[in-house]
């Protein structure tokens, strides 16, 4: 089911924030969330982007890091395994080879199951 707004609208999302430590739960829900609600990019649109992010960003994974929270995100709007790995491919000519890679691999275990 997609939401309106994929921070403020998804209370598992929340709560996952809130794991890591519940005032940079707050401040994440409360800044990500007024962003997600801005009206001119869509909601998965707006997933794609993060991924695409998360692999110019990738530096190291395991608890704590985005990429996998984005992936389920975009999951809930709609977006295939198909379009994230075509922003995995497109992302290793603009974020890096070796980026996209280690995000390929995160994608391949967060999907293994589906």
């Amino acid at each position: 089911m997609a939401f309106q707004n994929a921070v403020l609208d998804d209370k598992a999302l929340q709560d996952g924030l809130s794991s890591i430590n519940p005032k940079f739960g707050d401040l994440c829900t409360r800044v990500a969330g007024e962003v997600w609600g801005l009206p001119l990019i869509d909601q998965k649109t707006k997933t794609l982007i993060v991924i695409a992010v998360d692999v110019a960003n990738q530096s190291e994974y395991g608890p704590g890091t985005p990429f996998g929270a984005h992936v389920n995100m975009a999951l809930k709007q709609g977006v295939t395994r198909e379009e994230i790995e075509e922003v995995l491919l497109f992302m290793c000519v603009y974020g890096g080879f070796n980026k996209a890679a280690g995000c390929f691999g995160a994608l391949n275990e967060i999907l293994k199951d589906i």
